[in-house]
């Protein structure tokens, strides 16, 4: 029954012997004939609570010894070409802040560097896809400038080879939903991370953990300049991002970043969409 589900590489063999009795416990009570197979649906719900219920303990393990528990990402997918989600629990992750686990496909958090009238903010974008066509805003009343990037990609890059993983691959229907955890709600200078949430969703592919993305798109393609970069690193560092992925354009201003930002969050710097979206994706 077990084997439709697949541990990621941070499970050791001891590890995946913990969770298997974990979720052997649930699903032989809802199917104690062992000739019945459990849905996937309930045998993905079941793999979720054991890898919840075992993280825990790796974390404390990583406590007393970080080389050998470094890696306490835990992760599963369902069938041998099933898309890799991580699994984080709550009292590892507060709301409204970044954290260090890749988020699922289509999830990129943002941060708008606000302007003279709104401060920088952190925004969390989520996008599911199906089949059809288009693009559904799930906000009630959705931001002017976010709507625009989200419903027009092709429009705000000229990126060919960014802009078909969104839109030119196949007919798609992408759901977008924004949400705000600051003052800011404009939804201005999103457009990178709008793009790369689209692919990311169309992809089936996670980002990095700990990231955040900065930078928005003009109606020419082009990433416009972000004006204050060292306030947009120290939100980050405050909403707990490791990484911060900005245009290059702000290099030379983060040389005055104080050194306590410096040391705890780390600046990747791109090019263009293309670029940034081969940086932001998870590698594993």
């Amino acid at each position: 029954m077990l084997g439709r589900a697949h541990f990621g590489g941070a499970l050791s063999d001891r590890d995946q012997n913990a969770v298997n009795k974990t979720v052997s416990g649930p699903l032989k009570l809802l199917y104690p004939n062992p000739e019945i197979n459990a849905p996937d649906e309930d045998l993905e719900w079941a793999v979720k609570l054991g890898l919840e219920m075992c993280r825990p303990v790796k974390e404390q393990q990583k406590r007393i010894g970080s080389a050998e528990f470094r890696n306490t990402q835990f992760s599963y997918s369902m069938g041998l070409d099933g898309i890799e989600l991580f699994v984080s629990t709550s009292a590892l992750q507060s709301e409204g802040s970044i954290g260090g686990d890749p988020p699922p496909p289509g999830r990129v958090f943002a941060i708008g560097p606000g302007g003279h009238d709104e401060a920088a903010s952190l925004y969390r974008i989520e996008v599911t896809e199906g089949p059809g066509g288009g693009v559904r805003i799930l906000n009630q009343a959705p931001p002017a400038r976010f709507a625009k990037a989200s419903d027009s990609p092709s429009r705000t890059s000229t990126d060919e080879r960014a802009t078909s993983l969104a839109t030119g691959t196949r007919a798609s229907t992408f759901v977008v939903q924004l949400r705000s955890f600051d003052s800011g709600k404009s939804g201005a200078n999103l457009g990178v991370a709008v793009l790369i949430a689209l692919c990311s969703a169309l992809l089936g592919r996670s980002l990095k953990g700990g990231l955040a993305i900065v930078g928005g798109l003009n109606l020419g393609g082009s990433v416009e300049l972000v004006h204050n970069p060292i306030e947009v690193m120290e939100l980050a560092m405050e909403k707990g991002a490791g990484m911060v992925l900005l245009p290059v354009s702000c290099r030379r201003a983060l040389l005055d970043l104080s050194d306590d930002v410096a040391t705890r969050v780390q600046a990747f710097f791109y090019l263009d969409a293309t670029d940034a979206l081969r940086k932001a994706l998870n590698d594993s």
